[in-house]
């Protein structure tokens, strides 16, 4: 039976995206507005917005209002949590591939 998380199958659904992936790469830098990131792509101001919304259900922004403005931010911490679960299949497959490379050295 597949094992079920649903906050990583949001997480990595909201990543599957390029200009999500390129929101949050702008982000992780410093807060921006929906307008803000509007102006990097050819779409409409709502269009960036859904993208905003989805990166923010998957818990990779938030929003914090700053006078009449929201500024999207990275959330630091949801990206470690996936990280942390690509860091599992690094560890296996790097024990396998030292295990093949010992294997390849004995022949």
């Amino acid at each position: 039976m597949v094992e079920s998380n649903v906050a990583l199958d949001m997480i990595f659904g909201a990543l599957t995206d390029a200009t999500r992936r390129d929101i949050l790469k702008r982000v992780s830098k410093r807060g921006h507005t929906i307008s803000e990131l509007a102006k990097s792509y050819a779409m409409s101001l709502a269009a960036v917005a859904k993208h905003v919304s989805v990166l923010e259900k998957a818990g990779l922004v938030t929003k914090c209002r700053s006078g009449k403005e929201k500024i999207i931010h990275i959330t630091p911490k949801t990206i470690k949590v996936a990280a942390a679960h690509l860091s599992e299949y690094e560890k296996v497959w790097g024990t396998r591939f030292d295990a093949l490379e010992k294997l390849l050295e004995e022949n």
